[in-house]
């Protein structure tokens, strides 16, 4: 422990740094987001279920650092993909951006099945983590992509909020 930090006997600490900045945004639930097929898009991450910093902006769907919160973060973003016929999914990828760039990504290559009224990629939802040194100012984003062989690709929303974005500061 640092010095000065102290433990009760109940656990809880003191004096020690904590893991913040943290959010966690999400697509909501009032719509699927369509996209462009074979074309990486930014996920409208519209809503938030933390933001201890007031640092993640609905508007325009990235997380950028307060000021005096440069350092090392976890980020990690999932998506949900789908598309409006069965077994045309090609392959989906799922990219955190950093200041406008790739920074880190993951794929998936494959068809899809059925599920409800949806035809959803095997798995159904894509996840990337990443740790990222970020400096006061850098942002963050969440990117999309699926290429289909027909049909109408989605990010979807679901009702469990299975396309988010999420991260804190490491200490």
């Amino acid at each position: 422990m640092p010095s000065g930090a102290t433990l009760n006997v109940a656990g809880s600490t003191s004096g020690l740094p904590d893991n913040t900045p943290v959010f966690a945004a999400y697509l909501s639930n009032d719509s699927d987001q369509s996209i462009t097929d074979s074309t990486v898009t930014k996920i409208q991450f519209d809503a938030e279920r933390i933001d201890t910093a007031g640092a993640f902006d609905t508007s325009n769907y990235r997380f950028t650092v307060p000021s005096g919160q440069a350092g090392k973060y976890f980020i990690t973003c999932e998506a949900k993909f789908s598309c409006s016929t069965q077994n045309t999914v090609v392959g989906t990828a799922v990219y955190i951006y950093k200041n406008g760039s790739t920074y880190h990504s993951t794929n998936y290559t494959g068809a899809g099945y059925i599920s409800g009224t949806q035809y959803n990629i095997l798995g159904n939802c894509l996840n990337v983590s990443t740790v990222i040194d970020l400096a006061e100012g850098d942002y963050i984003e969440g990117y999309g992509f699926i290429k289909v062989s027909s049909g109408t690709p989605k990010i979807q929303e679901g009702n469990d909020q299975s396309t988010w974005i999420e991260g804190f500061k490491l200490v």
